[in-house]
C-alpha cells in the first residue's frame, strides 16, 4: 500500500522530468541546426557591405541585418555551404526594376574563403577589382559585369585552376589580358568586351574555351592559335591586323565576328566548310582575294547558309566574281568591294522565292542581275544593287541611306576597273 501510494505521488515529477529532458534536447537540436557562419565571414560581409550602397530604387541590403542570427538563410544573395561557409555572393539583384549598387569592392571578399561564384549585377561600382581574389583558388565563376570598375585585371587571377567563368564585360579596365589567363585549364567562358584593355593576346591559347568575347576594346597585333574547342568568337572593333589563317582550324564555330580591324589576305575557305557557323562577320577590314569557287562539301552538307544566318563581308577589297556557294544565306551583306560580272542565278532565284530576306551588293562593280520575267519582289525582301556597272531595275530600290543616290557608277570607272584592275 505505501509502495503504490509513493509511486502515485512521484509520478507528476517523473512526467516533469521527461518535459524538461525533451525541451533541452530539442532547443540544443534547434541551436546545432542554426546557422554558425564564422565571425570572419560575418566581418567581410560587414566590410563588403560598408564599401557599397544600394542606389536608390535597389533594396538589396534591406535584408542584411547583423544582428539576426544566421545571415545563411537570411542574407538576400548569400549562398552558404553544408559547412555554413559562404560559398556563393551575388551582389545586386539583376532584375529590370532594380538600379543595381554603387561604391567599390572590398578587399575584404578574400576572406570568404570557400567562395565559388562571385557575381556584381550592373549597376555605378567604381574602382579596382581588387588583386586579393586571386587568392580564392575555389572560384569557378567571377563576374563582375556593366559598372564603372577600373585598372588592370589582377594577374592573379592567373592562378585559379577551377575558374570556369570569367565575365568583366563593360566595365573601363585597361591593360593588357594577363597572359596566364588564356592558360587555365578550366576554363570555358571569357567575356572582357567592352572595356579599353591594350596590348597583343599571346601567340598560343592553351585554354580549351568554349566562348572568347573581347570586342570593342583596343586589342593589337594577330590572331592567336585558338584551340578547336571554340564555339564562340568575338574581337570586332579592335586594332588587330594580320591573316585570318588561325581560324582554319576552328571547326566547331558557330559565332564569328572580326570585324572592324585591319585584317588582311584572304578569308579561309574552311570557314564555308562549317554548316553550324551562321554568324559570320567579316565587315570593314581589309580582306583581298575572291571568294572560293569550288569547295570539296561533306556529302551530307546541303549548301552554306538557311533559316536565320547572316553573313557580312561588306567594305572589304575582295575581288573577282560572285560565286554561287553563299546563295542561300538569309541575310548576305556583299556591299563595298569590288566583285565583277554577273550575279549568279542562284541568288537570283533565292531572292526572288524568299530564301534570302536581305541581300546587299551595292558599290562594286558588277554587271548583270538577270531579272527573272514576270517576278515580283516579295515585300519582305531588301535587294540593293546601285552604284555598280548596271542600271538597276527601276522596282528594286531597297537600299540604305549610306548606299547614296546615285544608281550606276560612273562608265569610266567601270571601264578602268575591268580592263587594269585599278579602282577608284
Amino acid at each position: 500500500m505505501f509502495d503504490s501510494a509513493m509511486a502515485y505521488q512521484y509520478q507528476p515529477c517523473f512526467f516533469l522530468l521527461l518535459f524538461l529532458l525533451f525541451s533541452v534536447n530539442a532547443s540544443v537540436l534547434a541551436f546545432q541546426k542554426r546557422s554558425k557562419i564564422s565571425a570572419v565571414e560575418l566581418a567581410a560581409l560587414s566590410a563588403i557591405k560598408d564599401c557599397l550602397t544600394d542606389i536608390p530604387g535597389s533594396r538589396f541590403f534591406s535584408t542584411w541585418d547583423f544582428t539576426a542570427p544566421d545571415p545563411c538563410s537570411s542574407f538576400t544573395g548569400v549562398t552558404c555551404g553544408f559547412n555554413d561557409r559562404v560559398t556563393i555572393l551575388s551582389l545586386g539583384t539583376g532584375l529590370s526594376d532594380s538600379p543595381g549598387l554603387a561604391g567599390s569592392l572590398s578587399p575584404a571578399l578574400s576572406n570568404l574563403t570557400q567562395l565559388t561564384q562571385l557575381i556584381l549585377f550592373p549597376g555605378l561600382v567604381t574602382g579596382p577589382i581588387p588583386p586579393q581574389l586571386g587568392q580564392l583558388t575555389s572560384f569557378r565563376v567571377i563576374s563582375l559585369t556593366n559598372n564603372r570598375l577600373t585598372g588592370p585585371i589582377p594577374p592573379s587571377f592567373s592562378t585559379l585552376p577551377f575558374l570556369h567563368t570569367l565575365d568583366l564585360s563593360s566595365n573601363r579596365l585597361t591593360g593588357s589580358i594577363p597572359q596566364g589567363l588564356m592558360k587555365l585549364p578550366s576554363l570555358k567562358v571569357m567575356v572582357l568586351s567592352w572595356n579599353e584593355l591594350t596590348g597583343e593576346l599571346p601567340r598560343t591559347v592553351s585554354a580549351q574555351l568554349l566562348h572568347l568575347d573581347l570586342k570593342k576594346n583596343k586589342i593589337s597585333g594577330p590572331l592567336p592559335r585558338l584551340p578547336s574547342t571554340v564555339r564562340y568568337l568575338s574581337v570586332s572593333e579592335n586594332w588587330m591586323w594580320g591573316p585570318l589563317k588561325a581560324l582554319e582550324s576552328l571547326s566547331k564555330l558557330v559565332y564569328l565576328d572580326v570585324s572592324m580591324n585591319q585584317f588582311s589576305g584572304p578569308i579561309p575557305a574552311s570557314l564555308f566548310l562549317n554548316p553550324s557557323l551562321t554568324s559570320l562577320f567579316l565587315q570593314r577590314n581589309n580582306l583581298s582575294g575572291g571568294l572560293p569557287s569550288s569547295i570539296k562539301m561533306d556529302p551530307t552538307f546541303q549548301s552554306y547558309g538557311g533559316q536565320g544566318s547572316i553573313v557580312d563581308l561588306s567594305h572589304n577589297f575582295i575581288t573577282g566574281d560572285i560565286t554561287p556557294f553563299l546563295a542561300g544565306v538569309e541575310t548576305l551583306f556583299l556591299n563595298n568591294n569590288h566583285f565583277t560580272g554577273s550575279v549568279p542565278e542562284e541568288y537570283v532565284k533565292s531572292v526572288y522565292d524568299g530564301t534570302t530576306k536581305t541581300l546587299y551588293l551595292q558599290h562594286n562593280y558588277l554587271s548583270r542581275f538577270p531579272l527573272p520575267q514576270g517576278s515580283t519582289l516579295p515585300d519582305t525582301v531588301s535587294l540593293c544593287l546601285s552604284y555598280n556597272c548596271m542600271v538597276p531595275p527601276v522596282e528594286i530600290s531597297a537600299c540604305p541611306a549610306s548606299a547614296g543616290s546615285q544608281p550606276s557608277r560612273p562608265q569610266l570607272q567601270c571601264s578602268v576597273f575591268t580592263h587594269r584592275g585599278f579602282t577608284n
